[in-house]
């Protein structure tokens, strides 16, 4: 077997509950700045399949809450302060913003999406038409928002006793947190980023989320460095900015809202991390050329140029969840990066599929971990035991590979299962 203390063995861990729970609340955080018409549709016309993905899952649909948030929450810092008006019209900075509360739709009645099993063989559901109809309404957000796009915070705020969101978070059911964004996270950690002093923080723009919220150990030890034009590298959250949110407290309040910290699971739908590039372009309005973030991807839509950029805040925040997703929204057809996000989802609930490709012959671990200590199970002999299965109906990405796992008797509910897999 791999010794999995070696830095140089690349895995696939699934994380996963050996009593499945059907309970699951989707939270979806939506870019609604000006550039983002674009990745909405795409994710829309990808909510099908991930749907569809969904209920390939053993016992079929979940029991799904899905509620929509936005990324916009104005000037508001994370002490609760609110700063200046930045701007006026689309992508105009105001108050509270959408103040992380859940987008209510014509759709269906309430504040979020149900849709469970009744218990009947039927589902009770609260919309008509179809999940994906219903979907599509709300994740129709538009795109004036705030152009400081806060994520990290809005998703925090939102699931933080919001009275506004009484009833989407249920204390027993399992929570993924699903960002679509085409930019960084800038969870405003004073209000001070939005002042007029040019001179200390520079042109009043987007721009210092970047130079004051990120450093790059490559070309940008300092937030003067980020400010020089130039290729940088080793980029990460700056955690001692005076201006942006430290994005480390993240993971472990998300985690804090359940019993046990693999029942939250992380996803996003944004740009690449790299290349992380700064040059000097004038402002939309025209004008002296600025320091501005130039873009990780560009593609072309209906719609036109479509363009993200480096979100290594996200993306560090992200890696911190034992089940995650990053996959890139640089793309028209985003259906098979919804997939690979639905194929984590599953795991989330008790699914055993694995999610990367895995080396041949399978070189893999199994481990029962309870409050009772850890027990390791055997490939299938005799006894609790595991093998793989493919089965591309069942597991819609990758191999189609899933982990069978035989018992002699139930597992202590507080059961969880970790399986690690040599990858090439």
């Amino acid at each position: 077997m791999f010794d999995a203390m070696d830095p140089t063995v690349r895995e696939e861990v699934a994380v996963i509950a050996a009593t499945p729970n059907r309970d699951l609340d989707l939270l979806f955080v939506i870019d609604d700045s000006p550039t983002m018409l674009d990745k909405q549709e795409s994710v829309k016309a990808a909510f099908p399949s991930f749907v569809s993905a969904l209920q390939t899952n053993q016992g079929g649909l979940p029991n799904l809450h899905i509620g929509v948030v936005t990324t916009d929450l104005g000037t508001r810092a994370t002490d609760g302060t609110t700063g200046p008006q930045i701007g006026s019209g689309p992508g105009a900075c105001v108050n509270t913003g959408k103040g992380g509360n859940l987008i209510m739709n014509a759709a269906f009645t309430g504040t979020f999406i149900i849709d469970v099993d009744s218990g009947a063989g039927t589902r009770m559901t609260n919309y008509t038409g179809s999940l994906a109809d219903a979907f599509s309404a709300v994740a129709s957000v538009g795109a004036a928002g705030c152009g400081f796009e806060q994520p990290l915070e809005a998703a925090k705020v939102a699931l933080d006793a919001n009275p506004t969101n009484v009833g989407f978070l249920r204390e027993t059911a399992n929570l993924g947190v699903i960002f679509v964004t085409d930019e960084d996270d800038c969870s405003i950690g004073s209000t001070a980023l939005m002042s007029s002093d040019t001179a200390t923080l520079g042109p009043l723009q987007s721009f210092r989320c970047t130079r004051f919220g990120v450093t790059c150990d490559v070309g940008g030890t300092t937030p003067d460095d980020m400010n020089t034009v130039g290729d940088k590298s080793s980029c990460h959250s700056n955690e001692g900015s005076p201006y942006v949110a430290p994005v480390e407290p993240y993971a472990p309040w998300f985690k804090g809202l359940k019993a046990r910290p693999e029942m939250v699971m992380f996803a996003a739908l944004a740009g690449p991390t790299m290349p992380f590039k700064v040059e000097l372009r004038a402002p939309s309005g025209g004008g002296t050329a600025i320091p501005t973030l130039v873009e990780s991807c560009t593609y072309t839509t209906s719609l036109g140029m479509a363009y993200a950029y480096p979100p290594v805040r996200l993306a560090q925040t992200v890696s911190h969840f034992g089940r995650n997703a990053f996959e890139t929204v640089c793309n028209n057809d985003v259906t098979m990066q919804m997939d690979n996000i639905a194929s984590h989802v599953k795991g989330l609930i008790g699914d055993t599929c694995l999610t990367r490709v895995i080396a041949m012959p399978p070189n893999c671990t199994v481990t029962d971990t309870n409050s009772t200590g850890t027990k390791s199970l055997p490939m299938c002999g005799s006894g609790d035991c595991w093998t793989l299965v493919s089965d591309p109906a069942a597991c819609v990405s990758f191999d189609h590979l899933y982990v069978d796992i035989k018992r002699s008797a139930a597992p202590p509910p507080d059961t969880v299962t970790t399986v690690r897999c040599v990858v090439p």
